[in-house]
């Protein structure tokens, strides 16, 4: 008050003012107080006691007891000597600043109030104190038209000036408006025409009466207040029941421009926040809006009043409506409103340019473009978008559009932008209730406003649930950049994210998925690409061929754009290489969630509630959309195959799956995990090493999943599709599914080779890849349909508590063999045949020999690698659990001739000539138990083989004798007899032939014939080669070298050797070679008599077989000569008679 009365300008003020109302109450000065009740009618047309020189004179003198003093009047003397400070009371205005700020309960008497209101109408009304302005103002009133051209008298000049005070830059006219406006705008009726234009409007709202006298100086802030709210109530309304006319809604909006910088001069705000005000902005001194903006700041502490929250929150909607009601937006973004063009008509205050929302979109637009706007300007927006998210209702669209979810679901979340998220929650989908498409809308546009996307601070519910995040996993990132929410998305679903951080990330997240420029940093990196490739349009302009939520689609599409897909690519036509990663981070960031791509979930809603409502983790309705693929609407179908044919190109868009196998990548495939694009790479090492230590049960599960997609389309596998495209489309059109197409290639494969083709029809490339794949295929039973289909019920029932990986779930299969359906049984035979014939194939063999393949076989080919597994079997070197394996596959092998391609090819005339009985009785897709190898074993006794044939036979008996478990005859016939007689011998971990022995030794007790039959078996084909009995075989080993070393082995010669050695009684053969060959002698005696000749061959091999087979052929043949000779004497003496009966 001090400095008011210092300013020479402001005495001149004041004398003007006492001069003025010393006129007016010039007699009742004379006679004493005024009388409250009653005071005089004040008119604008009385005329004044002193000419305007006296009035300056009277400046210099404002004490002059001959001058009018308010501090004199009877009426309001109390009031003053108890509020206002006594050095005040010489100065009228001084004095009326002081009153007119005081509240209305009861803190100033009526009288004084109407005292005070006649002294302001008749203040501005004055003539005298028009003259003031004029000389005062006389250069700026010709600088402003509307001023110069206003009537003078009526009191419309200094109203007009008033209303251009902000362009006033003389600075004692400017003072002298700054004072004039707090008297005007303590009360509507002060304020030029506002009466006039809102006089109808005030009394259909029921806003106050415009009687003078009916209402006190503080009530009359009220009727703005109520006319504001009205506005404001008028534009979250569809049925507008008393519609402001158009002229007071831009009265209205011009007075909250008007007393933008002071909050003083809006009466009911500056009522209802007064203790706020000295509370929270104690500090903050008044002008250019800074009381507003504190306010605004701390609308939401516990502490402020609920009177004071209204009246902003009325105030923050105004300005929503007309942002030049924010004086220090108006001012701070003046001039890059121009530069913009952003203000393309002023004369309108509420049309489409003078919107918050439309100003903010207009700059974010030139912000993103990367065009110059002022950091002041800037630093307004981001407070006023950083507003509009914090409370929902100064979005009238909102209020409006979504009262129903509010009230239904929202209410009372108001604060800090609760409500807000809590209908993004919803819009998302993340309760039961849906959001009307208006509403959704709504939503939209308000996040497009906001444009948290470019600064997460901007949203308060994201950045006070999200801080401890940000401080832990994002603290690396500048505060405010962008990045932080790319940031954000990469730790979601992890440990250092927190589930509210999670939620109200995922509910922003949602809304800038379906926009594509609320990403500020793919916006910048991709806008040039957008343009020339999508043909998009300005930042905030839209466009209905080319949707915003479209033109993401549209890049992702070219950045993935291969030649082999297509005509052969433009440079021109491909994303550049930022943009390029943009995208990539964009895509990996949407798989987190299906509800981040718009046009999935848009497709997808109909089967997402069918077939996936109970998946609800993360990740999970995309692999259950996935795994339903056959079962989707095509629409649905269509999105779902080309997001996980883009997936199999880049697996890493797979978030989840990546953070998941981030042991794993680092340890084996991080050359792969750096490409920007993958090319499929990433995820064949990933299934590579799948079965190594640092594989998780996550990263397998995921890696599983994606197998097994795969196999649905042979597209979703990106290498194996750009390899063989071309012979796809060739050898097996109109096949889709991955298997089928496997299979097709493969046969024509294995055909060609078979038939030895002078040229492969399928391509280099191709089957190269198709290896890879068929390799996969053998690590787990789903990646084969055709045999896991048939197999689910035998996989239950026999394998229930078996893993599927690693092969393991085929094994159990192929040990309960027996115990299968007859359609399993059928596939497993089939795919034990193809395995022995590849072994590469046999997925556990590999894994389990992984090492000794390494040390025994490196040179061999990859067919034959079990043949170089068994001739190392028995190695010091071997590993025994693989050796268990290789064991295994012998038994399998030994079961069909089939599973033994060596055997097969070396045998195929025998097997017909010999053993075609067998044959005739078997089907074509199970074991021949054994059979014609049994038969080919007797024909290897009777040296009836060809020779290749006899070296096969002769290898598997030699093995067979071993171990009794790879005769499968002996095991099937004598399983109850080893299980009576030689249980401790079956029991032992290393078969060296003891259980044959065993049998052999209990040949006697054998009760079963069929088994009896089996072991003389073995002892006849024992006969033929010494090999073959490991016993007999170690014990005589030391006697084999010393008598028998130049005897080739095979056809029983070494044997015969030996049994020469025994009768010779010049020899003396080691103890306990001796004794095993007298055992044998005996043994071989009993199955003569037990088993005698079935005919004359078998005569013959027995014979030939023999130890004394010398003595028997040379009795033989003495028998021969002698039949020879009587039968040429019979002939001479049958010839000479026939001579002499014919002499006769």
């Amino acid at each position: 008050m001090a400095a008011y009365s210092r300013s020479p300008l402001l005495l001149l003020l004041s004398s003007v003012c006492l001069c003025g109302f010393g006129s007016v109450f010039g007699l009742k000065a004379a006679s004493g107080p005024a009388e409250p009740p009653n005071p005089p009618v004040l008119r604008a047309a009385d005329p004044p006691a002193r000419d305007a020189p006296a009035a300056a004179a009277g400046a210099s003198q404002p004490r002059r007891a001959s001058g009018w003093k308010l501090s004199e009047e009877e009426a309001c003397r109390e009031d003053l000597t108890r509020l206002c400070p006594k050095h005040t009371w010489t100065n009228n205005l001084a004095v009326l600043e002081c009153l007119q700020d005081r509240r209305e309960e009861g803190e100033i008497a009526p009288d004084c109030n109407h005292l005070l209101w006649n002294y302001k109408l008749n203040l501005t009304t004055d003539p005298k104190f028009e003259s003031v302005a004029t000389e005062v103002c006389k250069s700026t009133i010709a600088e402003i038209k509307e001023c110069n051209e206003e009537e003078r008298g009526r009191g419309y000049l200094v109203s007009c000036l008033v209303d251009h005070r902000g362009n006033i830059s003389e600075y004692q006219c400017n003072q002298y408006i700054t004072k004039m406006t707090s008297i005007i705008f303590s009360d509507y009726r002060l304020i030029c025409g506002f009466m006039d234009k809102c006089k109808e409007d005030i009394n259909s709202l029921h806003c106050g009466s415009i009687n003078v006298g009916h209402k006190d100086v503080h009530s009359q802030g009220e009727v703005i207040s109520c006319l504001e709210k009205a506005l404001v109530r008028e534009a979250e309304q569809q049925d507008r029941v008393h519609p402001i006319k158009e002229e007071c809604q831009r009265a209205i909006l011009r007075v909250a421009e008007l007393s933008s910088d002071d909050f003083h001069l809006d009466r009911h705000l500056y009522f209802s926040c007064r203790d706020d005000r000295e509370r929270f902005c104690q500090n903050t001194q008044a002008g250019e809006g800074k009381v507003y903006k504190c306010l605004f700041n701390h609308k939401f502490e516990e502490a402020m009043s609920e009177k004071c929250r209204d009246a902003l929150t009325t105030r923050q909607k105004l300005i929503s409506q007309d942002y030049r009601v924010s004086y220090s937006l108006a001012k701070a973004c003046k001039v890059d409103l121009r530069k913009q063009r952003c203000s393309l008509d002023t004369n309108l205050p509420r049309a489409r340019e003078a919107r918050l929302s439309y100003l903010l979109l207009c700059l974010e637009a030139a912000v993103h473009r990367g065009r110059p706007v002022s950091g002041e300007c800037q630093g307004e927006m981001l407070d006023y978008r950083r507003m509009l998210m914090e409370d929902f209702s100064l979005s009238p669209e909102i209020v409006l559009h979504c009262r129903t979810e509010i009230e239904a679901h929202c209410s009372g979340l108001h604060r800090k932008g609760r409500t807000l998220h809590c209908l993004m929650r919803i819009g998302r989908g993340d309760r039961s209730a849906t959001v009307d498409s208006v509403c959704q809308s709504a939503l939209q546009t308000l996040i497009q406003s906001a444009d948290p996307g470019a600064d997460y601070r901007i949203d308060r519910a994201l950045n006070e649930a999200c801080e401890s995040v940000i401080q832990t996993a994002c603290k690396h990132i500048r505060n405010g950049d962008p990045m932080i929410l790319s940031c954000l998305m990469e730790h979601l679903y992890t440990e250092k994210m927190v589930e509210d951080c999670e939620h109200r990330l995922l509910e922003l997240q949602y809304f800038i998925s379906r926009d594509w420029k609320l990403d500020p940093v793919l916006y910048k990196k991709c806008q040039g690409d957008a343009a020339r490739l999508c043909h998009t349009h300005g930042w905030n302009d839209t466009s209905e061929l080319m949707p915003p939520g479209a033109i993401f689609s549209c890049l992702y599409r070219h950045a993935y754009r291969t030649e082999e897909q297509g005509r052969r690519v433009n440079p021109d036509e491909g994303l550049s290489r930022d943009c390029k990663v943009e995208v990539q981070r964009i895509l990996h960031q949407r798989a987190l969630d299906v509800k981040l791509d718009p046009e999935l979930q848009k497709r997808c809603m109909t089967d997402l509630g069918k077939w996936c409502s109970e998946k609800t983790d993360a990740g999970q309705e995309l692999e259950c959309l996935q795994d339903h693929l056959e079962d989707l609407v095509s629409t649905c179908r269509d999105v779902v195959g080309n997001l996980t044919e883009l997936e199999s190109e880049d697996i890493q868009i797979d978030a989840l799956l990546i953070r998941a196998c981030e042991p794993i990548i680092q340890a084996h495939c991080h050359d792969f995990a750096d490409n920007q694009i993958d090319t499929g790479d990433l995820m064949e090492c990933l299934v590579q090493n799948k079965h190594q230590k640092e594989m998780n049960d996550k990263c397998s599960v995921g890696v599983t999943h994606f197998q097994l997609v795969q196999m649905k389309d042979f597209r979703f596998s990106y290498k194996f599709k750009m390899a063989c495209k071309e012979d796809v489309l060739r050898l097996c059109p109109n096949i889709k599914k991955k298997v089928d197409v496997v299979i097709c290639l493969s046969t024509t494969v294995r055909n060609d080779t078979l038939q030895e083709a002078k040229e492969q029809r399928v391509s280099l490339k191709c089957r190269k890849q198709l290896r890879v794949e068929e390799l996969e295929m053998s690590e787990d039973i789903r990646l084969e349909p055709e045999l896991y289909d048939p197999c689910k019920s035998d996989i239950s029932r026999l394998c229930p508590n078996v893993a599927f990986g690693n092969a393991q779930m085929i094994e159990c299969l192929k040990e309960q063999k027996k115990q299968l359906s007859q359609r399993c049984h059928q596939r497993i035979f089939r795919l034990q045949e193809v395995e022995m014939t590849d072994p590469e194939l046999d997925y556990q063999m590999m894994r389990v020999c992984k090492q000794m393949i390494k040390r025994f076989c490196t040179e061999a080919d990859a067919r034959n690698v079990l043949q170089c597994l068994k001739q190392n079997k028995n190695s010091e070197l071997m590993d025994p659990k693989c050796k268990q394996m290789i064991t295994k596959r012998q038994i399998t092998q030994n079961t069909d001739y089939r599973l033994n391609p060596v055997l097969r090819k070396a045998c195929r005339a025998d097997i017909p000539k010999f053993c075609q009985p067998i044959l005739n009785k078997a089907s074509e897709d199970s074991e021949l138990e054994g059979q014609v190898i049994a038969c080919l074993k007797l024909k290897y006794a009777d040296q009836r083989l060809s020779p290749d044939c006899e070296d096969q036979i002769r290898v598997i008996l030699q093995e067979s004798a071993l171990d009794y478990r790879l005769d499968p005859q002996l095991q099937m016939h004598c399983s109850d007899e080893i299980s009576r007689l030689c249980a401790e011998e079956a029991a032992a971990q290393e078969q060296t032939g003891q259980v044959e022995e065993c049998l052999k030794v209990n040949l006697l007790k054998i009760k079963q014939e069929t088994c009896k039959k089996e072991v003389l078996n073995m002892l006849k084909e024992s006969k033929a080669d010494i090999f073959v009995d490991p016993v007999l075989h170690t014990a005589c080993a030391l006697d084999l070298k010393h008598h028998c070393a130049a005897i080739t082995p095979g056809r029983g010669r070494q044997m015969s050797c030996l049994m020469e050695a025994l009768q010779d009684k010049r020899v003396r053969l080691q103890p306990e070679c001796k004794k095993r060959l007298q055992d044998r002698i005996d043994m071989w005696s009993y199955a003569a008599k037990v088993a005698p000749a079935e005919g004359f061959s078998d005569l013959a091999v027995q014979v030939m077989t023999s130890p004394s087979k010398n003595y028997i052929l040379l009795m033989i043949a003495l028998s021969v000569c002698i039949l020879f000779l009587v039968g040429l004497l019979c002939g001479r003496i049958t010839k000479r008679v026939t001579r002499e009966l014919k002499d006769r």
